[in-house]
């Protein structure tokens, strides 16, 4: 790879991480390149990334960005999950791995904080950000469901009243 491509590379890792609230660093252990477009389409899916980095050029990237805490966690076969949701990647992430073993999550970033791998299953567990905005649009919407049904009820009272009436003639 030239300079001009590594830099590229550098300035998208670096944009990537400065627009998400959320990072994940993987070991992927020979997984197939059928294994990481799957996971790939899944994190699409779920609104995260999936991206096979260098180590050296990560750690460039990484610098002046809230996740420059995370620069010693690049050793080794490394991948970085990330998402503008919280939850999205390690939910993609921690999904995958318990179905296939060859994904391995080392340690998170969420903002400024560090995550270990077992805070970044925690996370996954939560629901994400759209799961929580339906539940409580649900919640707003069962008060008024419950008014409209009361105040219909009379109605349906005197109408079968009514029908009771016309059919006993």
């Amino acid at each position: 790879m030239d300079r001009s491509k590594k830099e590229a590379l550098v300035a998208e890792l670096h944009e990537t991480f400065e627009k998400s609230s959320l990072v994940v660093i993987t070991h992927n252990k020979g997984l197939t390149v059928a294994e990481v477009s799957d996971l790939r389409q899944q994190m699409r899916d779920a609104g995260a990334g999936f991206k096979v980095t260098k180590n050296r050029l990560a750690k460039i990237a990484l610098k002046g960005t809230k996740f420059e805490h995370l620069e010693e966690q690049f050793v080794g076969p490394t991948a970085v999950a990330f998402s503008e949701d919280a939850v999205a990647a390690a939910k993609v992430c921690a999904e995958f791995g318990k179905k296939n073993d060859k994904l391995e999550i080392v340690a998170g970033g969420l903002n400024e904080q560090n995550l270990t791998k077992e805070q970044v299953d925690n996370l996954a567990k939560l629901p994400s950000l759209d799961e929580l905005r339906g539940k409580l649009i649900g919640v707003l919407q069962a008060p008024a469901t419950k008014v409209a049904g009361v105040i219909q009820a009379p109605a349906g009272k005197l109408a079968r009243v009514f029908a009771a009436y016309g059919s006993a003639d």
